[in-house]
């Protein structure tokens, strides 16, 4: 079993678009909609593992404030902007899809913001407090955003983001919290450090998996019947990602040193799209499907770009910087 989920943690570039074209087998030869039931559960495996790992005291360090500055305003300011506006720009009667665009640049941050600042040798301690951060901060803003700037179009009810928020962040923490103190209380710091919490994220890897699998599988005929509309959603996305890590890069490059910068980059750069699909799916009704459909296909994209960003990061990110 370790060994199964080791592979897929490791291979995703690969994993995530195989599951994707399962689901998208399974939609058509099968009634897809009970597996709606599957989200709320798929979605706690995936964010709990990661929760386990987080240190909250390490919030209270000081010396990354200038990347945490850096962090927020992309982060909140810059590519939410950006999601807006291509939104207006390519689904001008559409949306819902417009509606997935900005749920995925609204909430930043993942367990693979850590992994991956880990993988190119960044400031790893950096990535843990932006995604910490950028986690609790997107909670907060991302149902006023949507809100403000798509309520006109979209049918939602604040109270039921916040409530799918608690369930889907505050509840991993603290379960998190609590089965680090024990296994630490049990087995002891270092081998907590060496053995056992290392095992946790890859656990995560079968949530997002499975959320993929639903997703697609979901939206099945509806990708038969219009096969034009991955193009449509990929376009935008492409675009959006492409903005993201130019504008990240030429920030840390210029700002700050190599580690922070890399963390930085990737802490600005990997979306929550995990976060962005329960939310997609649980809170906004009917609309939330299509939505999730576009979050759904921004995993290739996000997987697939953070690991060529890694081999390409010591050329962009000299030792000696």
């Amino acid at each position: 079993m370790m060994t199964l989920v080791g592979w897929l943690n490791q291979n995703l570039r690969f994993s995530i678009p195989l599951v994707m074209l399962l689901g998208l087998i399974t939609g058509l030869l099968s009634e897809s909609h009970v597996l709606k039931l599957w989200i709320a559960p798929l979605t706690l495996l995936m964010v709990y593992p990661m929760m386990v790992g987080i240190r909250l005291k390490q919030l209270l360090q000081t010396d990354t404030i200038n990347v945490q500055g850096w962090a927020l305003g992309i982060n909140f300011i810059i590519i939410p902007a950006l999601a807006y506006g291509l939104g207006r720009l390519f689904f001008t009667d559409q949306p819902t899809l417009a509606l997935g665009l900005l749920l995925a640049a609204l909430l930043p941050t993942s367990g693979m913001t850590i992994s991956w600042t880990g993988f190119a040798k960044g400031n790893v301690p950096a990535a843990i407090q932006i995604t910490i951060i950028g986690l609790f901060t997107g909670s907060v803003l991302t149902p006023l955003y949507v809100q403000y700037l798509l309520g006109a179009h979209i049918p939602m009810e604040l109270g039921a983001v916040f409530k799918q928020i608690l369930l889907f962040i505050a509840l991993p923490l603290l379960a998190g919290q609590l089965t680090r103190y024990l296994l630490i209380k049990r087995y002891g710091q270092a081998h907590f450090q060496q053995h056992l919490g290392p095992k946790f994220p890859r656990f995560s890897t079968l949530g997002v998996l499975g959320i993929v699998f639903v997703a697609m599988a979901i939206k099945a005929n509806d990708l038969i019947r219009s096969p034009t509309l991955i193009i449509a959603i990929l376009i935008p996305v492409l675009i959006l990602y492409t903005l993201n890590y130019v504008i990240s890069t030429v920030i840390a490059r210029r700002y700050l040193h190599r580690g922070d910068g890399i963390a930085l980059v990737y802490g600005t750069v990997m979306r929550n799209l995990s976060i962005a699909l329960a939310l997609a799916m649980t809170a906004f009704g009917d609309a939330g499907a299509e939505a999730a459909l576009l979050i759904a296909l921004a995993y290739i994209i996000q997987v697939q770009s953070a690991a060529w960003y890694v081999k390409w990061s010591d050329k962009i990110f000299p030792t000696s910087k």
